[in-house]
């Protein structure tokens, strides 16, 4: 499986060549942990998801990196409104950060480092960047980079040089696009700080923001990998200055493929509270949406388009997703009892080919070989993956093994192997999505024992007792459905 990524550096679609054979060393830049992250910060995280699990897909054993910012202007200024040390303010939404990350089945990083812990790394870097000349102290005591001693700044977002204003100092974290100049490496302590500070070489203070990362990402990864991600509005200035401080300080390249994703946009608009469209995972929760319905609308777009979340979008969600699970149930019944025991579909005594026998003339194995028709859908999925991780092609794959395994179960011409081959290739998708796998639901022992008595009822065709068993479920919360593969139970 060959992949290729567009790279922001290059701006080019490039195969993906890992600077060690068949692993791949990644970092993301992770939340700052001031608040709750809001969907279009898990836009961005899904779509690193996306991307880690397409390697791990594709053969490749992935070091991943994820840092968490939790000393910055935003921290610190919403630690001092609440009155409460900043270690302890950061805490509460670092726990909420990785309960929303396993809401929406997000895999976990390698390693969390968190900002705090290394900030003996950031002085050192500092130092070396002092060493070779690129950096200096200001009269507010204040360390700052200079741009201008840096031939290359700019490669990432193609800055026009000639552009750029000399001594322009910005103390600020996070600025302007067209703020270009000396950024902060070492903010100097100041009141509005309180008692977050740290001793080094140029006195009482803190790092910087971009500083953070080029520390982290050597530590844990080396001072040249593999790939760098984020979100768009992370390009410039973050991971530009990201690039000149690593490279000014070791002489080598930094990151070999930069990708980022675009924006997410509300109803149209660009999210905002005051244009009330600002959601957290938690507000759309809060109105019945499910972490899984969540995830199939963010990863439905391609990560490098800006995607446009809508209610309706969801809801689009919820009736695919049930039009999935509806197809996961229906092969399992085909495939036999086991396969319904392993994704806790409940099969209540199939009334169609009993244990998984094939019907006659059914699409299987022929000769005792495997079917071969969920392949060339498998296979269409690791090619929209692998050609920059096109999600929306990577779906509709799956819609068409959806599609083509209920015509052939439609027409009575799909056995047990067929069926068991279609919830391998699913299976197999969906370490990648995370999405396709219904959610198992655990069933009352009443349900289960009125489930069981029905399908007696039903073999003795005693139509009234069967009736009456169906109301009684139902007045227990769940529906139960007759096919020709058996009886269905889904909650009501």
């Amino acid at each position: 499986m060959d992949l290729s990524f567009y790279n922001s550096l290059t701006r080019r679609v490039e195969p993906l060549q890992p600077l060690v054979p068949g692993t791949v060393r990644m970092y993301t830049c992770g939340p700052t942990v001031y608040n709750f992250a809001h969907i279009g910060n898990f836009r961005a995280y899904m779509f690193e998801d996306l991307l880690r699990r397409t390697l791990e897909f594709a053969g490749l054993k992935v070091t991943h990196v994820m840092n968490l910012t939790d000393v910055d202007d935003k921290t610190i200024r919403g630690s001092r409104a609440a009155g409460v040390p900043l270690r302890d303010y950061t805490a509460t939404y670092k726990k909420a950060f990785f309960e929303d990350v396993d809401t929406l089945g997000i895999e976990r990083a390698t390693v969390y480092p968190a900002a705090t812990d290394h900030v003996a790394e950031m002085i050192a870097l500092v130092g070396k960047l002092f060493e070779k000349g690129y950096a200096y102290q200001a009269p507010d005591k204040s360390v700052y980079f200079s741009v201008a001693k840096d031939p290359d700044y700019g490669k990432l977002a193609h800055l026009d040089r000639s552009g750029m204003r000399a001594s322009v100092r910005i103390s600020n974290d996070e600025y302007a696009k067209d703020d270009v100049g000396d950024f902060a490496l070492w903010k100097a302590w100041d009141e509005n700080d309180g008692d977050v500070k740290w001793d080094s070489p140029w006195g009482p203070g803190r790092p910087g923001w971009h500083i953070e990362c080029s520390a982290m990402s050597a530590k844990y990864l080396g001072e040249t990998f593999d790939i760098h991600t984020g979100g768009i509005d992370n390009l410039f200035p973050h991971h530009e200055n990201e690039i000149a401080q690593a490279e000014c300080a070791t002489g080598k390249p930094f990151v070999k493929l930069w990708m980022h994703c675009a924006h997410l946009r509300v109803n149209g608009e660009k999210m905002s509270k005051s244009a009330g469209n600002f959601f957290t995972l938690r507000d759309l929760l809060a109105k019945g949406y499910t972490g899984r319905e969540i995830r199939y609308v963010l990863l439905g777009g391609h990560y490098r388009q800006p995607l446009n979340f809508a209610f309706d979008a969801l809801a689009a969600a919820r009736t695919a997703l049930a039009r999935i699970d509806e197809f996961t149930v229906r092969m399992e019944g085909l495939a036999g009892n086991a396969q319904c025991a392993m994704h806790n579909a409940q099969c209540g005594g199939a009334a169609g080919s009993p244990g998984g026998q094939a019907p006659s003339g059914a699409a299987g194995s022929p000769d005792g070989q495997a079917p071969s028709w969920p392949d060339k859908h498998l296979a269409a999925f690791a090619a929209a993956l692998a050609d920059d991780l096109n999600s929306p092609l990577a779906f509709a794959a799956v819609f068409a093994l959806v599609n083509e395994g209920n015509r052939l179960a439609q027409a009575g011409s799909l056995d047990a192997a067929g069926a068991a081959a279609a919830l391998a290739a699913l299976k197999k998708m969906d370490t990648v999505l995370g999405v396709l796998a219904r959610p198992a639901a655990a069933i009352p022992a009443q349900v289960q024992s009125l489930l069981d008595q029905r399908a007696a009822a039903r073999q003795a065709k005693n139509w009234a007792e069967s009736d009456r068993l169906r109301d009684a479920i139902a007045a227990l919360g769940w529906t139960v459905k007759d096919t020709k593969d058996g009886q269905r139970l889904s909650k009501s």
